[in-house]
């Protein structure tokens, strides 16, 4: 039944539902994190972090089945298995909607940067958050710890992520050090598409003032010929032929 489907199909069906399962992923495991649930409550919300997880798992394995090359669908689909792995990565899809706002898509290269700096801006927020959240359940119980709140988990991840480290927030188990590195390196890759989108919009700014200024040029070259003909045939007596010259274009 499943192999009768296409993969565009099965991902308009499920789209919705999964959209549903990241924000309830989220704000399950944001709630047992941050309100240090216990008993009944934290194992109700680990129930629904385990389903939905599972959910995405086997969307996942279902698109992998259906596709008519496994291998090549596997490498050129690692994005859908990072989602796979963190389901609130889904969230990031809510930021196409601001990818269409009026005045910001003007040439396919302005749309390009303006899709690249809005998902990788709204991943960076969801990856620190994320992060926090991490680092604060692996942190908070240990002794000499420094990360014990969520304000701490949050001021540490956004310095960690801008890459600023001011080192009086510092992780000491292996599981919050782990969280670190990935937000370092995540943090390093946004500074880098920051960068690298500036540069091709000065880039293209500079190559649009440069194909103005050839076009003005073009034009007084075309005045210019045309005051010069004109100043030709006002000098020929009546009933002669102007001269050919080829030398003008």
């Amino acid at each position: 039944m499943i192999q009768d489907v296409d993969e565009q199909t099965w991902r308009k069906r499920t789209g919705p539902t999964l959209l549903v399962a990241s924000i309830a992923f989220l704000l399950a495991y944001s709630w047992r994190v941050i309100t240090e649930a216990d008993g009944t409550l934290a194992l109700l919300a680990n129930i629904v972090v385990l389903v939905t997880w599972v959910m995405f798992v086997v969307d996942y394995l279902v698109r992998l089945s259906i596709a008519a090359d496994h291998w090549l669908w596997f490498r050129t689909h690692l994005a859908d298995l990072a989602i796979t792995l963190i389901p609130v990565l889904r969230l990031v899809r809510i930021a196409r909607v601001f990818t269409h706002l009026p005045g910001l898509r003007r040439t396919k290269a302005a749309a390009l940067r303006t899709r690249i700096m809005v998902y990788g801006l709204f991943s960076t927020l969801i990856l620190i958050y994320i992060a926090s959240l991490q680092v604060l359940d692996a942190e908070r119980r240990v002794p000499d710890a420094t990360i014990t709140s969520f304000g701490d988990a949050l001021w540490w991840a956004c310095v960690t992520a801008t890459t600023t480290g001011f080192g009086d927030l510092t992780p000491v188990t292996i599981r919050g050090r782990i969280v670190g590195v990935i937000l370092m390196f995540g943090g390093v890759a946004l500074a880098g598409v920051i960068t690298a989108t500036l540069a091709s919009w000065v880039f293209e700014r500079g190559a649009h003032g440069d194909d103005s200024a050839d076009a003005a040029t073009k034009a007084e070259v075309r005045a210019l010929r045309d005051d010069i003909a004109a100043l030709r045939a006002a000098l020929i007596p009546p009933g002669e032929e102007p001269p050919s010259d080829d030398r003008v274009p």
